[in-house]
């Protein structure tokens, strides 16, 4: 019981309405204190453990969001899929699991898989996005541009979204080749009908200069940092109308 999950909340970058939350898992060490993901998750990939630490995540998160639901924030979530479990055709059993028994609507999930994993087997996983994508929730690239996947194959997988890495948002207010970048990735989602997400929002250049290139959607520290189920709440319950930094230094 020391694994949990916080959750940074999602905007619509044209009105700074919040439409979602990203789980993201912590370790609480009871010696070390909250050990970030990158520190445990490539040990837990490694070792397989991921598969049974991603079905966790899994039910929790739709089960939190359920909740919201019951509350009156119908938002949607994103939950991060690992290439171990992308490898096994349970994951869609897992995924139907848990819809039906936290009674989230389908349609309030984004699975969230990074280029490098969908690239394992890219045959196989367009057969198990397929299927994915029948239980009627939705696929989104995470870190896109940073892997190696190509535009052909990019139309093989049935996804509904792009996640534009940060390494893209740094330095677009002040680097006219970065400015390009993003403009590029923002038409390529367009041109393909997907929606585009910004990861790692900062300060109000980036922002206007994402709001600019007509990027749909973002998270950030300008807007939220991740926050326990309980900051969520509250955060939605105050219905903020323009982006505003939340701090919250315990997660």
């Amino acid at each position: 019981d020391e694994l949990f999950l916080v959750y940074q909340p999602t905007f619509e970058l044209q009105t700074g309405k919040t439409v979602g939350t990203e789980a993201l898992l912590r370790w609480r060490h009871p010696t070390h204190g909250v050990i970030q993901p990158d520190a445990f998750i490539p040990i837990a990939e490694e070792s397989g453990l991921i598969v049974a630490i991603g079905q966790w995540v899994l039910q929790q998160a739709c089960r939190q969001t359920a909740i919201w639901h019951a509350e009156g924030h119908p938002i949607g979530i994103s939950v991060n899929v690992s290439g171990r479990q992308l490898d096994r055709d349970g994951l869609i059993d897992e995924v139907r699991d848990a819809l039906q028994d936290t009674g989230l609507e389908p349609s309030a999930l984004t699975l969230e898989i990074t280029e490098t994993a969908l690239m394992r087997d890219a045959d196989a996983t367009a057969r198990r996005l397929v299927a994915l994508k029948d239980l009627g929730v939705s696929i989104a690239i995470d870190d896109f541009g940073t892997g190696y996947s190509s535009l052909a194959y990019l139309r093989q997988f049935p996804v509904d979204a792009l996640k534009i890495d940060r390494s893209f948002i740094e330095g677009v207010a002040s680097s006219a080749e970065s400015s390009a970048l993003l403009h590029t990735l923002v038409g390529l989602g367009k041109t393909l009908h997907l929606k585009t997400l910004a990861e790692g929002i900062e300060n109000d250049a980036q922002l206007t200069e994402l709001q600019d290139q007509q990027c749909d959607q973002g998270q950030g520290f300008l807007y939220a940092r991740p926050l326990d189920a309980e900051g969520i709440t509250e955060f939605l319950s105050s219905n903020p109308a323009h982006p505003v930094l939340v701090e919250d230094h315990s997660v």
